[in-house]
């Protein structure tokens, strides 16, 4: 299913600013290699990760979930000057294209490359986190909030990707267990008051989360 006007998205992404011409690279490497090239963020929901990383300033960035580093790299640009962005990543392919484009960042140095799964590392990183970008295996999502929700700072935010799955969320019957999956973390996330919420229909859907 098309969730998003393709006219008005293409009119969104020429009146925004645009990207770092590396993550133009990175956009034009993965859809012409990549097989599973619809999970890079792109340049409008790129270009919001900037834009809320800019406006928060963070000293400390989690990200679950590198694939190519293209959403690593939007977050790293709103970095405050002692800050860093810690980033996971199963898949040892897709780490280090990553690490490879980390490098020849001017943020690189900041960037801090997890490899393995994220349930065993996450434990392991004690920080305070200030933003948290979730985008890995659906069905991990739950554990995922759950586990860093106790370490996020109050007014921290958690922002999810693909909550509306292609639209699968918004069959009359969700089936699918990718599907399932994120339908259910929108619930409990709905149910949790602990935050504040909004889900916007942002390419595959955001959720931004604050922790009251």
């Amino acid at each position: 299913m098309e969730l998003v006007d393709l006219k008005a998205q293409a009119y969104a992404e020429h009146y925004s600013s645009k990207l770092d011409p590396l993550l133009e690279e990175i956009a034009a490497y993965t859809a012409a290699n990549h097989p599973e090239a619809h999970m890079l963020s792109g340049p409008l929901q790129g270009k919001l990760l900037e834009m809320m990383s800019r406006l928060l300033c963070p000293r400390r960035i989690l990200e679950v979930g590198t694939f190519m580093g293209y959403s690593a790299l939007c977050l790293a640009a709103g970095l405050a000057e002692d800050g860093q962005l810690h980033t996971i990543e199963l898949r040892d392919e897709d780490a280090d294209r990553a690490a490879g484009y980390f490098r020849r960042s001017n943020r690189g140095d900041r960037i801090i490359l997890h490899r393995g799964n994220a349930l065993a590392i996450l434990p392991a990183l004690e920080e305070v986190w200030d933003i948290v970008f979730i985008d890995a295996d659906k069905p991990g999502y739950i554990d995922y909030y759950q586990m860093v929700l106790p370490r996020l700072r109050s007014g921290g935010l958690i922002i999810a990707d693909n909550v509306l799955f292609h639209g699968q969320v918004l069959e009359a019957e969700v089936t699918g267990k990718s599907a399932k999956a994120i339908q259910a973390f929108n619930e409990m996330v709905a149910a949790d008051d602990r935050v504040e919420r909004v889900m916007l229909t942002v390419r595959d859907g955001l959720f931004f989360i604050r922790k009251k």
